[in-house]
C-alpha cells in the first residue's frame, strides 16, 4: 500500500504525527491503495510561510535560471513516467495505455513549455518614459481536482514558478497520490525550499484555510462551479487575484452538411474519454431534426465499440469513474433523463454485465433530448451524451449558448469556413473545428459560469504576473 505520512514544505518532508489519514481507494477494485494525511490550519500556516520566505529569492531569481530548473523538472517527471501512470491508473481509472499518454505526457509537456516561456518572456518593456515591468503576483495557493490530476497541478505550478511565484499545492484527497511523485521530483531537482510545498486534505480544512489565509496572494482552483462560487466569496474578504476553471456543458453542433458518420464518432469520443470525466467532454450533440434517427443510429454503434473494464486490461478503452459517490451521481442522472421522458438509446444505471465490483458505469446515450432537460443542462461528468434536434442554425446556436456555462464545444461541417462562421456565434472558451485537437500552448478557460481566467500557454503565465510601471522624468 502506498501510505504518505509526510508533507513537503520548505523544501523537506515534514512528518505529520496525530494527523488524520485519508484513505486512497482504488475506483476497479474498491479497495484501500494507499493513504494521505489529512491538514490542518497549521501545516496550512507552516506551508504558506515558508513560500513566503522563499518568494523574495525566487521571484528576482533570473528568468533562466528558472527556466533550468523547470526543465530539470520536467526531465525527472519524463523518467519516472512508466511509474506515474501506473499511479494514476490505480487512483482515478483511466486505462493505463491512456494515462501514460495523456496523464502523463501532458504535464511533462507542460514543465517544457514553461521553461521555454520563462526563457523567452520579455518581463519589461518600454513604453515612452515609463519601464513597465511584470513581476511575481507572490504565494499562490493551486487547488487541484482528481479527474487530470497531474495536469492540471503541472498547468498551475509549471506556470506559477515560471512567473517566479512560489506555490502551496493542495491536491484532490480523491487521487493524491500522484502529487508525492511530483514532490519527489522537485526534490530531486534542486528546486530552492519553499518554492513548492505540499499539504494534502479536505477542501473544507485544507482548502479553505488556503483560499481564506491573508499571505496567499492568489487561488488558483479547477474544479466544480459551487466550490467556485465559495472559492470567490471566501478570498474576496482578502481582496486577492483568483483564477478560476470551473464546470462545462459542452455543445457539438453538427452542421447539415457534416460528414455524419465521421462527426458522430468524433462527438462519442470527445464525451466517453476518461469516462466522461472531462469538464470539455462534447456531451450535447445537436443534430438536425432531420438527421436524428440516423446520428442515433451511429452513436449506438460508436459507443458499442467502447470496451469498458479493468484500466489495467490492454483491451479497455472505458476504466471506472473515480468514486462510489460519482458513480452514483451519474447514476442518478441516467434516472432523471429516463424520468423526464429521453429515449434511452444504449446504456443505463445498471452496472456493466460483469462488473457490479468496482465504479464502472455503462456508456450512455439518449436520444431526442429536451435542450431545457436537466441531462441537457447540468454537467454530469460521466460517459452520458444528450443528443438534441434543431430546426436551423440559429436554433443550433441558440440552444448551445442555453445554458450557465462556457467551456468548450465542437461544430462539425463540410468546410472549415462553415463550422467557423457557427463557432464565432458560441459563448465558449474554445470549439473543436471538424475534430480540430487540443493545444496545449493555446488559452484554456471559460465564459459565464466556467469560471474566469485562462490557463496554459503564454496566458497561462501571465494570470500569475502583476504589472508595474516606473516613470522616468523626461
Amino acid at each position: 500500500m502506498n501510505r504518505r505520512d509526510k508533507f513537503y514544505i520548505g523544501g523537506a518532508w515534514i512528518p505529520c504525527h496525530g494527523a488524520e489519514m485519508i484513505e486512497v481507494l482504488s475506483p476497479s477494485t474498491e479497495e484501500v491503495i494507499g493513504a494521505v494525511p489529512g491538514g490542518t490550519q497549521t501545516h496550512v500556516d507552516s506551508a504558506v510561510a515558508a513560500a513566503r520566505r522563499a518568494f523574495d529569492s525566487w521571484s528576482q531569481t533570473p528568468p533562466a535560471q528558472r527556466a533550468d530548473v523547470l526543465q530539470r523538472i520536467h526531465e525527472g517527471l519524463k523518467a519516472r513516467a512508466a511509474e506515474i501512470a501506473h499511479t494514476i491508473s490505480s487512483e482515478m481509472g483511466m486505462p493505463l495505455t491512456q494515462s501514460l499518454k495523456i496523464q502523463v505526457g501532458m504535464p511533462v509537456a507542460s514543465f517544457k513549455m514553461y521553461a521555454e516561456l520563462a526563457r523567452t518572456t520579455e518581463f519589461e518593456e518600454r513604453v515612452g518614459h515609463s519601464l513597465v515591468l511584470r513581476e511575481a503576483v507572490g504565494v499562490v495557493a493551486a487547488i487541484t481536482p482528481w479527474n487530470y490530476p497531474l495536469h492540471q497541478i503541472a498547468a498551475k505550478v509549471a506556470a506559477a514558478m515560471a512567473a517566479g511565484c512560489t506555490v502551496v499545492l493542495k491536491p484532490s484527497e480523491v487521487a493524491p497520490l500522484n502529487a508525492f511523485l511530483l514532490a519527489e521530483v522537485i526534490d530531486a531537482a534542486g528546486v530552492p525550499p519553499g518554492v513548492f510545498n505540499l499539504v494534502t486534505g479536505y477542501g473544507g480544512t485544507v482548502g479553505e484555510a488556503l483560499v481564506a489565509h491573508p499571505d496567499v496572494d492568489m487561488v488558483s482552483f479547477t474544479g466544480s462551479t459551487r466550490a467556485g462560487k465559495r472559492i470567490s466569496e471566501v478570498a474576496s474578504h482578502t481582496i486577492k487575484r483568483v483564477s478560476l476553471e470551473l464546470g462545462g456543458k459542452s455543445a457539438a453542433v453538427v452542421l447539415s452538411d457534416a460528414d455524419l458518420p465521421r462527426a458522430v464518432q468524433g462527438v462519442v469520443a470527445n464525451c466517453y474519454m476518461n469516462g466522461g470525466q472531462t469538464c470539455t467532454a462534447h456531451t450535447r450533440m445537436l443534430v438536425p431534426d432531420a438527421l436524428h434517427d440516423e446520428a442515433a443510429r451511429l452513436a449506438v454503434e460508436a459507443a458499442a465499440g467502447w470496451r469498458v473494464g479493468d484500466p489495467f486490461d490492454e483491451r479497455s478503452t472505458l476504466g471506472p469513474v473515480a468514486s462510489a459517490m460519482q458513480r452514483e451521481r451519474i447514476r442518478e442522472y441516467i434516472r432523471a433523463g429516463i424520468a423526464g421522458g429521453a429515449e434511452l438509446l444504449c446504456g443505463g444505471p445498471d452496472a456493466p454485465l460483469g462488473l457490479e465490483r468496482g465504479y464502472y458505469v455503462r456508456p450512455t446515450v439518449f436520444g431526442r433530448v429536451r435542450s431545457d432537460a436537466r441531462i441537457a443542462q447540468e454537467e454530469i461528468f460521466g460517459p452520458v451524451l444528450s443528443i438534441i434536434p434543431y430546426q436551423d442554425e440559429d436554433d443550433a446556436v441558440r440552444i448551445a449558448n442555453d445554458t450557465i456555462y462556457g467551456l468548450s464545444g465542437a461544430v462539425w461541417s463540410g468546410s472549415d469556413e462553415h463550422a467557423q462562421q457557427v463557432a464565432r456565434r458560441m459563448r465558449t472558451g474554445q470549439v473543436d473545428i471538424n475534430g480540430g485537437g487540443f493545444n496545449l500552448k493555446a488559452p484554456f478557460g471559460g465564459y459565464k459560469q466556467s469560471g474566469r481566467g485562462r490557463e496554459l500557454g503564454r496566458y497561462g503565465l501571465e494570470e500569475f504576473l502583476e504589472y508595474k510601471s516606473l516613470q522616468f522624468k523626461r
